[in-house]
């Protein structure tokens, strides 16, 4: 699904009307000074974010991909909503999704989906914009990070945190990323006390 970003990047949730985005089209990444652009149309599975290292784990690249599509597919059900069962249907039959653990992504729909009430009840206590207000890139990534950190504890906190930065730098509003690692910074505070006590004594 491609997005547009407003040229202020305020994080304001977004009021689609007569241009909402269709389903089924790629989530564009926000174009780097160098290099240019990349074409539009090309599948999400079929980049490499600006950290990944070409060298990286295939596992975890696979696992990087899944919180992409998910992305995705989190910020669709957002603008269109639909049963859950068809939207994993629509993604996975991306062109390469035999690139992404697809049994990751489902899993990750699956528990957010059911997990959502709860989930928009922890971020009114640690944002200070409401749930409802929030931009619907910066708003799938929370979920994902607060999903990771409360249920994947082998997981490290600052894996989970990294990985959700990445996403809203490559697909948020301008400084999107800087207001989600704060509020996830505090989510880890509160779901990973003794691992985050941990971490910030290293």
């Amino acid at each position: 699904m491609a997005i547009k970003r407003s040229s202020t990047g305020r994080r304001v949730a977004v009021k689609p009307a007569s241009g909402k985005r269709g389903p089924g089209k790629p989530l564009a990444a926000k174009p780097a000074a160098k290099p240019a652009a990349k074409p539009p149309g090309k599948s999400v599975a079929g980049r490499r974010s600006a950290g990944t290292h070409p060298a990286a784990n295939p596992e975890h690249r696979a696992r990087s991909l899944a919180r992409r599509l998910a992305l995705q597919a989190l910020y669709q059900m957002q603008l269109n909503p639909r049963p859950l069962a068809d939207t994993q249907k629509q993604f996975a039959a991306d062109p390469e999704a035999d690139r992404v653990d697809m049994d990751y992504f489902r899993s990750l729909l699956k528990a957010i989906t059911a997990n959502r009430e709860a989930m928009e009840s922890r971020l009114a206590r640690l944002c200070e914009i409401s749930p409802p207000e929030l931009d619907p890139i910066e708003h799938a990534v929370l979920w994902l990070g607060l999903h990771e950190l409360e249920s994947r504890p082998e997981l490290p906190y600052r894996v989970a945190l990294a990985e959700a930065v990445q996403l809203a730098k490559q697909f948020g509003a301008t400084d999107g990323h800087k207001f989600v690692n704060a509020v996830l910074d505090r989510a880890a505070r509160e779901l990973r006390p003794h691992e985050y006590g941990r971490g910030q004594q290293a």
